[in-house]
Parts: structure tokens; C-alpha cells; sequence
């Protein structure tokens, strides 16, 4: 059997494993770099990044509005025999709050950016205007979503540690198949 690009019933697809891997890497280093973009000492730099960063959320929404499309249009492979009754009712709603947790974080950072009173122009890595969300300025509307957004951010990054450390527990504890099948599609033998 060749690798697939789509789901299979036992192992996902390259277009699965590809968009996994790169909303992974970038909503890892949204947070960092929103992390050390707001500690900065020098202005200068610290705009710099927050446009960089704008730019990421962009692109990271388009890629999770392209993995949920994907996905609905995609059936994941079923976890493996072994695994328990618990697990089988919690994963699916675990992957679920990762989506909104993903969806949810650019989007208040958009809000945010559209509510903000110093009114800086969105260029996603300098390509073009994106318009702001049609919604009022205001300090408080900025206050709110600046909030929202940070605690979006923190409560988000818990929920990929939280998905990495069950992958791990998988992979090495429970020997199964889950992290493996998320690496590549190929017709290695999998391990149930």
C-alpha cells in the first residue's frame, strides 16, 4: 500500500499530517513570540514582531479554517482496540477544544486589533491590508479582547501540552499506533 494523501481507516493522510505538524510549529511560536514581543524593552522591535505576529495569526486561521474543512470532509482513523471506554469518549472533545482554542486565538487577536484605538493597519507579512472586524474602537473593546486574547493564549498552549503529553503516553507507555500514524501515512506495520 502507498502512502495516501487522505485518511485511511488506520493511519492519516499527508494533507492531515502536513497541516497538524505546521499549526503545531505555529501556534507554538505564536506563543512565544507573544510572549516576548510584549516584554520588550525597545518599541521598535517590539512593533516589528507584533506584526510578524499579526501575520502568523492570519495565516494560522486560514490554516485551521483549511484543517477543520479537511477534517470534516476526512474521517480520522479510528484509536486502537486497546484503547479505553474513558479515552474513546474524551479524545474527540479533546480535539474539539484544540479547534476552538485555534480558531478562537486569531480570532481575538483580529477583534483585538480592530478595537484597538491607535488604529496600526494589519499587513499580513506585507502582502496587503487586512480590514479590521467590523466592530467600534474603544479602550474598554481593547481591554476586553487583549484579556481574552491572553487568556486564550495560555489556556491553549495547556491544551497542546496536555495533546503531546497524551501522544507521548501512547507512544511509550500504552505502545499503540496514535503518535506514529500522525508522522506518516506509509504502510509501516501498526503496532495495536
Amino acid at each position: 500500500m502507498q502512502a495516501s494523501i487522505t485518511n485511511s481507516p488506520t493511519r492519516y493522510g499527508w494533507v492531515a499530517i502536513i497541516l497538524h505538524w505546521l499549526i503545531g510549529i505555529i501556534f507554538i511560536g505564536q506563543f512565544a513570540l507573544g510572549f516576548v514581543m510584549v516584554r520588550l524593552t525597545s518599541q521598535r522591535t517590539a512593533f516589528e514582531l507584533i506584526q510578524l505576529h499579526k501575520s502568523f495569526g492570519f495565516l494560522l486561521l486560514g490554516l485551521i479554517i483549511l484543517r477543520i474543512g479537511w477534517r470534516v470532509g476526512n474521517a480520522a482513523p479510528a484509536l486502537p482496540a486497546s484503547t479505553g471506554a474513558l479515552e474513546r469518549r474524551t479524545a474527540p472533545l479533546a480535539h474539539l477544544a484544540l479547534y476552538v482554542f485555534q480558531l478562537a486565538l486569531p480570532l481575538s487577536g483580529w477583534a483585538l486589533v480592530s478595537v484597538s484605538m491607535l488604529e496600526i493597519p494589519s499587513m499580513p507579512f506585507n502582502l496587503f491590508v487586512m480590514p479590521n472586524l467590523p466592530l467600534g474602537l474603544s479602550d474598554t473593546a481593547e481591554n476586553f479582547w487583549a484579556a481574552l486574547h491572553w487568556y486564550l493564549a495560555y489556556a491553549g498552549i495547556a491544551l497542546v501540552v496536555l495533546h503531546a503529553l497524551a501522544a507521548l503516553r501512547h507512544h511509550f507507555w500504552l505502545r499503540d499506533n496514535v503518535l506514529t500514524r500522525m508522522i506518516t501515512p506509509s504502510s509501516a506495520p501498526d503496532m495495536e
